[in-house]
């Protein structure tokens, strides 16, 4: 007969801990949600698919979570150049370079879109230098992406920096020194490493950047059918005083956020069945 030493844990019995996290989730994200829901069930089975049909509506669902997706892409693959520079390499100021990553974090939404529309405006250097080679940033869905870049970025370098740093150098000298070039090295050993991680990255910004308000809507120019965002929408409900409405666009939201977010979290289980085999 065989005997297990009972693993040592800081948390109290397990049913009391499965209590609380039950508890502490539901009052916190499902009872809000639910409330969402309910409140939108007002407008019935017809209402709630006539609403979110609504050619405005759907217009702004397309440029919402298409400029979203676009930005959270570009995030991918700059967060994680970002990242590398960050952990590889060494360079006078790259403490400050470091706490730069976090600023969009700090600066409130709205100053990070008056700044930018600043920047971008028709009337600045910049937007006006762009203008005259026929790119116009400000008040265009092009200002939008830019904007969800800015405010996601932080999100994917803080997710694909750690991951680097366990990472270290040894894989990499023993693929070299087995005869692999850098471009084999990157593609078979590195990437699939940092790949959960990536997601992870993407999924942050993606969700950031569907939710944004105050960062865009300056730049957005807010114009219907064309730079108007889901957000704006529903805050346009909110002052028309149609509230059922609003919280239906706000499920519709809820809904393909949820599911774009299932199918990244597919995708990441996928990935780790090899490693873990």
């Amino acid at each position: 007969m065989t005997f297990r030493a009972k693993e040592f844990s800081v948390l109290p019995g397990f049913n009391l801990a499965l209590g609380y996290t039950l508890f502490y989730l539901g009052l916190v994200v499902l009872l809000p949600l639910a409330a969402l829901t309910l409140k939108s069930s007002g407008a019935g089975w017809m209402g709630f698919t006539n609403t979110l049909l609504n050619p405005r509506v759907l217009a702004s669902f397309r440029l919402t979570f298409g400029t979203a997706l676009l930005a959270a892409l570009v995030n991918v693959v700059m967060g994680t150049v970002v990242a590398w520079f960050l952990v590889r390499v060494r360079f006078p100021g790259k403490r400050f370079i470091d706490a730069l990553v976090d600023l969009p974090f700090a600066m409130p939404t709205a100053v990070s879109g008056i700044a930018l529309t600043a920047l971008y405006a028709p009337n600045s250097t910049l937007g006006a230098f762009l203008l005259k080679l026929g790119i116009k940033v400000a008040f265009t869905p092009i200002g939008i992406t830019v904007a969800m870049i800015f405010i996601g970025l932080p999100f994917v370098i803080r997710t694909v920096q750690p991951a680097l740093a366990d990472l270290g150098s040894d894989l990499e000298e023993a693929s070299l020194t087995l005869g692999a070039s850098r471009r084999q090295t990157f593609w078979r050993v590195i990437l699939p490493l940092l790949l959960p991680s990536m997601l992870t990255g993407f999924t942050l910004s993606f969700a950031r950047a569907v939710g944004e308000y105050g960062s865009v809507v300056f730049i957005a120019g807010n114009m219907p059918m064309k730079t108007e965002i889901a957000s704006l929408l529903i805050l346009t409900k909110l002052e028309q005083y149609d509230y059922t409405g609003a919280t239906v666009i706000a499920v519709g939201m809820l809904l393909l956020s949820l599911a774009l977010i299932l199918i990244v979290n597919a995708l990441q289980s996928w990935n780790s069945r090899p490693l873990a085999a």
